[in-house]
């Protein structure tokens, strides 16, 4: 195996230093310093094109920079930025109708982050526990799944099997049930073992995990388990929402409507902070005023951003984009695959997917080879170890998935097992 160091440039690595020197080292990012972005590619502080693979986690679905989402943002805060929840603005209202009737709820809950979209939902879920459902106060539980991503906050941390994440934070919360994910036994058990569940919290494709997509109807059957118990089916689609997984949401690839839907990263296209949560009049209208806000939320900057970057998934086709492509490239890869055994396996859905590397979680091997894709000319990440995420923003083009593939491949015969 060879030794892919990266070869800094003075700028780069004075621009690293500083991070490295004044910024918590709350992560590890891949060793390139980025400045400009268009579409699908980025560019280095040396000039050096990338293709990006990463997309912010799937916040930039929409490309880099898109001219009318960035305009959008432009136009709005030339005119008016923040004004807090104190008073109304012009664009909230007409963002709450247009993102409700996109997809299919009474009303929505606007946040800006994902992780404070899913303490957003869990709130919404226990009032709704407590106040409809009649759980005694204090008692509901909820599900969740092993291995999931929600966040890192202290209370999403509570239910987290990431040790890097939660050692040494506790007291952690109570409340939670963990099972294990694409399990549906193991749901129906946890439903049935007591009548003060609340809510299921799952993501449809676990994507920090390594994209681990579950099996075919397993989110169908969980959600008529839900209604069989009277328990909110509650989606987490910040990263797989938006058109990610070739449908609107993943969700929509077994025709499930959730009971509570959290978005977040792309709703905005990458330029702002936003996220929301949405679900039907029976549930949202247990929060009353002063129940839960956020300064920032629902701000007219976002408002009219995020209108434009749900116009620009529906206008340019982005899901059937990212499902057409998605095929080609999961294709291709396993074509590698075949004829190089670094890959163990393929795994995605849509321009969600990932590439297990033969190797350890604990070896580093994953990482060396992201190295070498971006001394290539291609940005991806590992997760948990030995997984490479391959996502590229959905405005991508078939030549340049068979380009990236070419990066991938030569990239790869560049170890030796």
């Amino acid at each position: 195996m060879i030794h892919t160091e990266n070869k800094l440039s003075n700028k780069a690595a004075v621009l690293i230093e500083k991070e490295n020197k004044y910024g918590a080292h709350n992560y590890h990012p891949l060793p390139v310093v980025l400045e400009r972005g268009e579409g699908v590619y980025v560019w280095d502080v040396d000039g050096k094109k990338y293709y990006d693979f990463l997309s912010a986690y799937s916040a930039v679905n929409q490309g880099h920079c898109h001219p009318k989402i960035i305009q959008a943002m432009i136009n709005q805060s030339q005119k008016l930025t923040l004004t807090s929840r104190a008073f109304y603005n012009d664009q909230l209202g007409e963002y709450e109708e247009y993102v409700t009737k996109y997809f299919g709820f009474d009303k929505v809950l606007p946040m800006n982050t994902g992780a404070e979209a899913v303490e957003t939902a869990l709130k919404i879920c226990r009032k709704w526990a407590y106040e409809v459902k009649g759980i005694p106060e204090n008692q509901a539980q909820v599900i969740v799944c092993e291995n999931n991503f929600h966040g890192r906050t202290t209370t999403i941390i509570s239910f987290s099997n990431d040790e890097t994440a939660r050692k040494n934070f506790g007291p952690f919360t109570d409340g939670f049930i963990k099972i294990e994910y694409d399990n549906l036994e193991a749901l129906e058990k946890a439903l049935s073992a007591s009548e003060n569940i609340a809510g299921f919290l799952v993501e449809p494709i676990q994507g920090e995990a390594g994209v681990y997509v579950p099996s075919e109807g397993y989110l169908a059957k969980a959600k008529a388990l839900c209604e069989k118990h009277n328990v909110l089916f509650i989606a987490d689609e910040v990263q797989t929402g938006i058109a990610r997984t070739g449908k609107l949401l993943a969700v929509h690839h077994e025709n499930v409507q959730p009971d509570i839907l959290i978005l977040g990263k792309a709703i905005s296209g990458g330029v702002y902070p936003i996220s929301a949560v949405l679900c039907n009049d029976e549930i949202m209208n247990v929060i009353k005023p002063g129940q839960h806000g956020s300064t920032f939320g629902g701000n007219p900057v976002a408002a009219a951003v995020a209108i434009a970057a749900l116009e620009v998934v529906k206008d340019e086709k982005l899901a059937e984009n990212a499902e057409r492509l998605g095929a080609i490239l999961r294709k291709g890869l396993n074509e590698i695959a075949e004829r190089n055994h670094l890959i163990e396996l393929v795994r995605g859905k849509g321009l969600l997917n990932a590439i297990v590397i033969n190797s350890g979680e604990d070896s580093d091997l994953a990482w060396e080879i992201c190295l070498k894709f971006r001394d290539n000319g291609l940005l991806a990440k590992p997760t948990h170890g030995n997984k490479i995420r391959f996502a590229p923003p959905l405005v991508i083009t078939e030549e340049q998935i068979y380009d990236c593939l070419a990066i991938i491949e030569k990239s790869l015969n560049d170890f030796k097992m």
